[in-house]
């Protein structure tokens, strides 16, 4: 605490009377002073007492202390003592154990090596009399127990041991393949039959190679009389026949199903890997035809192409069809992401030429345009109704449809985004010759100048947005089918806005209809003397039947509109529309007198009161640009004077 003993006195004696005071206040600080040196001198003192206190008791806790690493000190050395003592009663019991585990371990190794070597020399003897089915057993047996003596290969025996059945097991791996190759050169599979199964148990036990060996071996056999004819003939191997192509491995897939699937175990999946060694085959073929036949400049026949891909395609639907569900059908077949294994195994040599195919849909879509254009908007016989679409619509992505899931079982890459490119294109073609010429005041090539009606303009509106909420479907559906690099090349948002800008399009024509039926009651207020009008009367008679005209109208449309959007979009341009129209016509009703122009403003308000109306009369808000409209100058005295 800062105190400052000048201060203090001066606040004290702030005045010379106070001065008096002063032996008062120096022996009242005297009595102080004596009281704090008592105090001092007490709390000294029982400081000091304190203090003994506190060292006794240091000390005697430190003397505990001592003794108490004396006595952890003492029960240390004892545990070491007993711990030896153990270790000398117990050295003996581990010297026992130790032998009998080495003598455990050494009459197991010695038991296998005796079984090894009994089942060595029948095995020995069974693969000279070609007993597979026994020599199956007994090679297992061999090869399990020589894993045994891996870590004994350093003694002579046991290395010569492993050398020998080494041997023997590459003896009966070529037994087993002369065995295969006699009875199929000889045609004695039938009588033999039985044997060769228990022959491919030997190959299952010699282990992986074995096996590859000997299904890549009967694979070969069963395609060399395929690969001599179809791709050493030029004639057969044309893409001409390839319907023979296929109808050849039928053949050899029905010869193995009668008379070879017996022999094998169902857990190779022979008849699976000799439809891949035949699918790959066929591919590079393909491939080479192709290549050869864009080398020499021939033009390849779009309608052959498309013919031999769409049998290709069926070809490897059928082999799907056949291995997916027995083979590899997943434990939950609900989850299952193994991809299909012949999926594109041989209709992929086509894919560099889809093109062609590309090139062909896009003549066949120029080809349909024209035919669309000349199409009425209904069948002449057909009754109208306010959801009828035009045909050529739901035809053209029908075409679409099928065109890309043919295209998508071939690629999912370029090509396919190729196509997309092209059913852009005739989107937009289709929208603006086909769409926009069905609403179109004006003369064309293919159609004569005609007013549309109310039907075509609701026709219109449908289909515009049926093609809308179809373009952006397909668009997602592409992009689902594209490889992921190609996502972002499809795009269909300016095509979908273009169907878009067709429904205003056909929402202002049925405007314009209501417009062409309220000319003859505007006709009628710019030949009214409106500068001779001397009182103002409740409505003229053009309000009357503008009135009656607007309102028949427009329920009559809104009634074919039924989405919301639409109908509030045709309401909001014919308010639009009337107060423009009123504002156009009163400047053409020149000069107004006084009393003319408080008339129309009665008129306009009637107009207001009739768009309101019309608003209210079918759920949609009243515009509030609609009591705002310039034309409501009328009401200002200034524009009195304008006009």
């Amino acid at each position: 605490m800062d105190y400052d003993p000048v201060e203090h006195l001066n606040a004290v004696f702030s005045h010379p009377s106070t001065l008096s005071s002063v032996s008062q206040i120096a022996d009242a600080l005297n009595e102080c002073e004596d009281d704090l040196d008592d105090d001092i001198g007490m709390l000294v003192e029982e400081q000091v007492t304190s203090n003994a206190d506190s060292v006794e008791r240091i000390q005697a806790a430190k003397a505990d202390l001592s003794e108490l690493f004396k006595k952890i000190d003492d029960v240390r050395e004892r545990a070491l003592k007993t711990e030896q003592a153990i270790t000398d009663m117990t050295a003996d019991i581990k010297q026992l154990d130790n032998a009998k585990k080495n003598l455990t371990l050494s009459m197991t190794a010695l038991k296998r090596l005796q079984m090894l070597t009994t089942a060595y020399d029948q095995l020995q003897a069974l693969s000279r009399t070609r007993q597979y089915g026994e020599c199956a057993q007994l090679l297992q047996a061999v090869i399990q127990l020589m894993a045994h003596f891996k870590s004994y290969r350093s003694i002579d025996q046991i290395a010569m041991l492993s050398r020998n059945v080494a041997d023997i097991q590459r003896d009966l791996q070529e037994q087993v393949c002369e065995d295969f190759e006699l009875a199929f050169a000889k045609g004695e599979v039938g009588s033999k039959r039985a044997m060769l199964a228990e022959s491919c148990l030997v190959a299952d036990a010699l282990g992986e190679h074995a096996r590859s060996r000997l299904v890549t071996w009967y694979c070969n056999t069963q395609l060399r009389e395929y690969r001599q004819v179809f791709r050493n003939n030029e004639e057969a191997g044309s893409l001409d026949n390839i319907s023979r192509r296929y109808s050849w491995f039928r053949r050899i897939l029905k010869i193995y199903d009668e008379e070879n699937a017996a022999i094998f175990p169902a857990s190779w999946r022979v008849n699976e890997v000799l439809a891949n060694v035949f699918c790959e085959g066929t591919r590079e073929d393909f491939k080479g035809i192709l290549s050869r036949s864009v080398r020499s400049g021939q033009t390849i026949d779009v309608n052959l192409l498309l013919s031999c891909l769409q049998e290709t395609l069926d070809f490897e639907h059928s082999l799907e069809r056949r291995f997916a569900p027995s083979s590899r059908a997943s434990v939950d077949t609900f989850a299952s992401a193994e991809p299909p294994v012949f999926n594109q195994s041989i209709s992929e040599a086509f894919e560099p030429y889809l093109s062609v195919w590309v090139e062909a849909q896009d003549k066949q879509l120029a080809a349909l345009l024209p035919k669309y254009r000349q199409q009425p908007l209904k069948v002449p016989d057909e009754e109208f109704n306010s959801h009828i679409v035009i045909s050529s619509s739901t035809e053209l992505f029908t075409f679409y449809r099928h065109a890309l899931q043919q295209c998508a079982k071939l690629s999912t890459g370029g090509s396919l985004a190729e196509l997309a490119k092209v059913f852009a294109k005739y989107l937009d073609q289709y929208a603006q010759q086909v769409l926009l010429n069905y609403i179109s005041e004006r003369p064309t090539v293919h159609t004569p100048s005609r007013v549309p009606s109310v039907e075509d303009y609701v026709t219109v509106l449908n289909t515009a947005d049926y093609c809308y909420t179809t373009c952006s479907q397909l668009e997602e559906k592409i992009r689902g089918r594209l490889d992921e690099n190609l996502k972002q090349s499809v795009d269909l948002q300016s095509q979908a806005d273009s169907f878009m800008g067709i429904a205003s399009a056909a929402v202002r024509g049925l405007v314009r209809q209501v417009e062409v039926a309220l000319e003859p009651s505007w006709r009628e207020m710019r030949n009214t003397p409106w500068a001779k009008i001397e009182a103002v009367s409740d409505q003229s008679s053009y309000v009357g039947e503008m009135l009656s005209r607007t309102k028949e109208k427009a329920t009559e449309i809104l009634q074919l509109l039924h989405k919301q959007q639409y109908a509030r979009a045709f309401s909001d341009h014919l308010v639009e529309l009337i107060s423009s129209q009123f504002i156009s016509n009163v400047f053409q009703c020149r000069p107004l007198s006084e009393t003319g122009a408080e008339q129309v403003r009665c008129h306009f308000c009637v107009i207001l009161h009739l768009t309101n109306s019309t608003h209210r009369c079918f759920s949609i808000p009243i515009l509030s640009r609609a009591v705002s409209h310039p034309c409501c100058l009328l009401q200002r005295p200034l524009a009195l004077s304008n006009v």
